[in-house]
Formats: structure tokens, C-alpha cells, sequence
């Protein structure tokens, strides 16, 4: 266990470091293109960044900490707080993603698409990197996160893929902007990927609740 512990804090520095080009470069492009799914992306990820980071520093306090008994029960509630945490994050981060949607819908502005829609596909790359490293399948070491009962990063995991999930909707939407004028879609793509987020949070949320408080799993 303590090998795959150390094993999560190492591939979240690297994903930590992916995250932060893609958010400049989602929030960059976003304001250029005015692309409001776009930008909300960014800003969701902005949000991951200081997720990501609140994970990591979770790890490191849990390893400093194993052997200290200051913590008669052990350490590893720390990560367990620290994915409670990053579901609350992610759930506001969605809620305000669906406000901002909801307003550009109602007040559309013009997009630069061609130049929206690679930015979108460059931030889909580095996701997707980002999860394969999480995943283990850029390690030798294999250890898929949805196996894993390590909350701490498995919240982490929830961010990267709700982003991957928004990239591809956002491609879509803005192709679909570009060849056939619907505009609209932009902002209903904000919407649809916040509500698929508030999902996974919920589930995260219910998951971490148990833990921290001590009820029995069913």
C-alpha cells in the first residue's frame, strides 16, 4: 500500500505540471476566441490546479506524518479529507460553469471557432496524457485508479476526467458552431458537462462522507 501511495504522490506532480500549461493556455484562448465553453474549461481547470495541488500536499503531509502519533488513528483520513475537499471544488466549480453557460446563452457573442477548436483538441491531448499517467500506463508499474480505494486520488482522477469529458463536448460543439451556425450549442455544452460533474462530485461527496464520519459501508 505504501508503494502505491508513493506511486499516486509521483504521477500527481507530473499531471499537476500538465494541468497548469493546459489551464494557461484554455483560459488564453478563450478569451481571444470567445468561446464560452472554452473558457470555462480553462477556469475549471484553474480550479484543478488547486485541487490537484491540495491532493499532493495531502500525500506529502500523510508520509511526513506515518510515523508521528500525533495521529492516533493513522494518517491516511488526511487523503480521505482532502478528496471531500475536491468534491466540494468540483461541484461549485460546475455550479458556476452552469451560470456563466446559462448567461452566454442568453447573450451570445461572436466565437473564433477554428481557432477554439484547437485549443480544444490540445487541451483534450494533455488530459488525456494526464490520465494516462494516473492510470499507470505511462509507468511500469500498473495500478488503475478506479480500483483504488484511495479517495485522495481518486477525486483527482474525477477532475482530469470531467475535463476530458468537457473537451470532447466542447470540440463538438464548436464544430457543429462552425459549419452549421449553432451557436447555441456553445453554451448548452457548459451545461450538460457541469451537470455529468455534479454527478461524479455527488458520488465522491457520499463516498468520502462515510469515511470521515465512520459509517458502515453497505
Amino acid at each position: 500500500m505504501e508503494e502505491v501511495t508513493k506511486q499516486h504522490e509521483n504521477r500527481m506532480l507530473i499531471v499537476i505540471i500538465f494541468t497548469i500549461f493546459a489551464m494557461a493556455g484554455e483560459i488564453f484562448f478563450g478569451y481571444i476566441t470567445k468561446s464560452m465553453s472554452l473558457l470555462a474549461e480553462g477556469y475549471h481547470m484553474s480550479v484543478h490546479v488547486l485541487t490537484l495541488g491540495l491532493t499532493y500536499i495531502a500525500y506529502v503531509i500523510a508520509r511526513k506524518f506515518k510515523d508521528s502519533d500525533l495521529f492516533k488513528n493513522g494518517t491516511h483520513k488526511i487523503g480521505v479529507l482532502a478528496g471531500y475537499t475536491s468534491a466540494l471544488f468540483l461541484g461549485l466549480t460546475a455550479l458556476g460553469i452552469i451560470y456563466e453557460s446559462a448567461s452566454r446563452f442568453f447573450n451570445p457573442e461572436e466565437i473564433k471557432f477554428t481557432e477554439a477548436i484547437y485549443a480544444s483538441i490540445f487541451a483534450l491531448i494533455i488530459n488525456y496524457i494526464c490520465i494516462a499517467v494516473m492510470e499507470g500506463k505511462l509507468n511500469l508499474h500498473h495500478h488503475h485508479c478506479e480500483e483504488s480505494k484511495d479517495y485522495n486520488y481518486k477525486a483527482a482522477y474525477y477532475h482530469i476526467l470531467s475535463d476530458i469529458l468537457i473537451s470532447i463536448l466542447t470540440i463538438i460543439a464548436l464544430v457543429l458552431g462552425k459549419y452549421f451556425n449553432c451557436i447555441h450549442l456553445d453554451a448548452l455544452t457548459g451545461i450538460v458537462g457541469a451537470l455529468m460533474i455534479l454527478v461524479w462530485a455527488s458520488k465522491l461527496l457520499k463516498n468520502t462522507v462515510k469515511i470521515l464520519i465512520d459509517i458502515k459501508s453497505e
